[in-house]
């Protein structure tokens, strides 16, 4: 058997809302055949930032890494080509469908998934928003729209309905026909702004 060649990652996900189930994670390593946990690396600090450092075949796209070796399940696997934005994430500061990206080209970056959103219990103004305007009614494209939403706003502080429309449009939803997500991302924006 050929062996395949293992790359180490390093991995900072911001805002894991609890440290990593070490023994689920070596699991779901050993049925993969990928390696093995490093329980020194695997830490949480008070400000919600872990440092996650795992032995990762080349081929292992971004989505899979999270959803499977790190149990952060909030990313949706939805086309797994890039067109329907369930995957996405918040990369170095860029919206990125995460389908798309190898976990090795993410080493040393910083990640912003769903779940890092909400800080010390109390939910992010945009996943608020998505609740008080009701922006989602299934809820399986919900993690993405809000992730890009979130870098939307960081770029755009208040933009106007064509440009959260052109904002998202990498972004589908088959369910509420968009209007309730840009008046949950409207006002979210007022919320942010103060």
């Amino acid at each position: 058997d050929e062996e395949l060649e293992q790359v180490d990652v390093e991995h900072r996900v911001q805002g894991v809302g609890q440290a990593l189930r070490l023994d689920l994670a070596q699991r779901l390593l050993n049925g993969l055949g990928v390696g093995r946990v490093d329980a020194a690396h695997a830490q949480r600090d008070d400000v919600g930032l872990a440092e996650h450092v795992r032995e990762v075949e080349p081929r292992v796209l971004l989505v899979h890494f999270l959803r499977d070796v790190v149990g952060l399940t909030g990313t949706h696997i939805g086309c797994e080509t890039s067109h329907c934005g369930a995957c996405t994430v918040d990369l170095d500061g860029m919206s990125v469908k995460s389908c798309t990206v190898l976990t090795v080209q993410c080493e040393g970056s910083t990640l912003l998934t769903i779940e890092g959103m909400e800080q010390g219990g109390v939910l992010h103004a945009l996943q608020q928003a998505f609740h008080e305007e009701h922006g989602l009614q299934c809820g399986y494209c919900t993690p993405g729209i809000i992730t890009r939403a979130y870098r939307l706003l960081q770029e755009n502080k208040n933009p106007t309905d064509d440009e959260i429309r052109f904002g998202i449009s990498g972004n589908l939803c088959r369910c509420t026909g968009y209007q309730n997500i840009v008046k949950a991302i409207q006002y979210a924006a007022a919320k942010i702004s103060g």
